[in-house]
């Protein structure tokens, strides 16, 4: 069993590839994420089939495009779901785990609407909501941070 620092070399492998090929074209890579709430205060993960544990959704941010549209993008494509008003800016972080040029933007989104199931495909395994107090045990700890800074657990970080 791996420990929770330990990530598969596959996973590794993958990840070294990708930010290789971004550092030659582009110098510092820019995401976004937000985190999708519900009126019952639960909160919306994806799986990916690439990288261990759940997540919040989002991705790169395209060339031309804002963060929130990204955000926005992003959450569609990933959970089938339309997010419908404009987006709560949570914080920008330094992803100095993935990279020292690695920053990401998290949007909070309370009005959104569920187009239907996500069917699993080659990038999403499972997109699903989770009361906030029942978290599965393998969230990224990223995820789980800024979750906590979102309901009030933690102060606001500047890394992720």
């Amino acid at each position: 069993m791996q420990g929770p620092s330990r990530r598969p070399l596959r996973e590794r492998l993958i990840t070294r590839l990708a930010h290789a090929a971004f550092l030659l074209l582009r110098p510092m890579t820019l995401g976004a994420r937000a985190a999708v709430i519900d009126g019952d205060e639960r909160v919306l993960l994806i799986k990916h089939t690439y990288v261990q544990g759940w997540h919040l959704p989002g991705g790169g941010v395209a060339v031309g495009e804002t963060c929130e549209e990204a955000a926005r993008r992003e959450v569609a494509e990933e959970a089938n779901v339309a997010l419908e008003a404009p987006l709560a800016l949570h914080g920008l972080f330094l992803n100095a785990r993935v990279s020292r040029r690695d920053h990401v933007a998290v949007y909070v989104a309370r009005r959104f609407r569920v187009l239907g199931e996500r069917a699993p495909d080659h990038e999403i395994a499972a997109a699903r909501f989770f009361a906030r107090d029942a978290l599965p045990s393998d969230v990224g700890r990223g995820t789980r941070e800024r979750l906590d800074e979102i309901f009030g657990r933690a102060p606001p970080a500047a890394i992720w």
